[in-house]
């Protein structure tokens, strides 16, 4: 009953989102064939927006039905505590599981759900960028090292990056009500988790530098493919900067909605 239930609240975020919103997306790289399935981890790069739902509107049912069956999504306690936002993101997944900022008993838990049909969705850099391009204690926005977990703890398969255009011009954390007609942008790159894996396990010496070069890694991915704007994302974005368009790259796919 949960998984119709889940389903049916991603189901209207991106009804919502196609009518409100114009979804501009694309694949970038060697896109391979049927690009949305067989994903076992989905990572959401440049966090800036409670709002980033909204990129349901890019997905294909069967990804959202996958979502609502065997997603596993961590969310951070401060957003689950809250009144209507924590309600809400209770209902993005088939198992959505609250986390603090440690690496306790709360991640944990998050691998210990992790099985061999999960497909776990996570905002690797941990907390949203502020409108001044920092996190809320002033720091540059880092990849921290759960995802690296995650990836030790997988299989094989597929991983998604999606590499966000950032949503300041439809609401800056703190803010009230989002702005409407807005464009949101979004990238898009499937990757092979066991040969990424192995990449960075060489490049890192092993496994005890396997966390900081896969950090390290897809920072440098965000900051290159992430397409941002003067208007999307804020002038001051720390380390960020627009990456080349999408359209020089191979394989890509371009689509547009709204």
């Amino acid at each position: 009953m949960r998984s119709y239930l889940v389903f049916l609240v991603l189901f209207v975020v991106k009804v919502f989102a196609r009518i409100v919103y114009r979804l501009d997306y694309r694949f970038i790289g060697d896109v391979p064939p049927n690009p949305w399935r067989g994903h076992r981890l989905v990572a959401i790069l440049n966090h800036t927006s409670l709002y980033e739902a909204l990129f349901a509107g890019v997905c294909p049912n069967s990804f959202l039905w996958r979502l609502a069956r065997h997603g596993v999504v961590p969310i951070a306690k401060k957003t689950s505590d809250r009144a209507v936002v924590g309600r809400f993101y209770s209902l993005v997944a088939q198992r959505v599981v609250s986390i603090t900022r440690e690496r306790d008993e709360t991640w944990s838990e998050v691998l210990r759900q992790i099985d061999p049909d999960a497909m776990v969705l996570i905002l690797p850099e941990g907390r949203m960028k502020r409108a001044n391009g920092l996190d809320a204690q002033g720091k540059p926005m880092t990849v921290r090292g759960g995802i690296a977990d995650i990836l030790e703890t997988m299989g094989d398969g597929r991983m998604l990056l999606a590499y966000s255009g950032g949503l300041h011009h439809v609401q800056v954390p703190g803010q009230g009500l989002p702005r409407l007609f807005k464009t949101i942008r979004m990238n898009l790159e499937v990757i092979d988790i066991g040969p990424y894996r192995e990449a960075r396990m060489q490049e890192g010496g092993g496994p005890r530098g396997f966390r900081r070069a896969v950090a390290v890694d897809l920072e440098k991915r965000r900051d290159t493919y992430c397409p941002v704007t003067p208007e999307s994302d804020s002038p001051e974005r720390g380390t960020l900067t627009p990456g080349p368009s999408p359209a020089s790259g191979r394989g890509v796919k371009s689509e547009s909605r709204g």
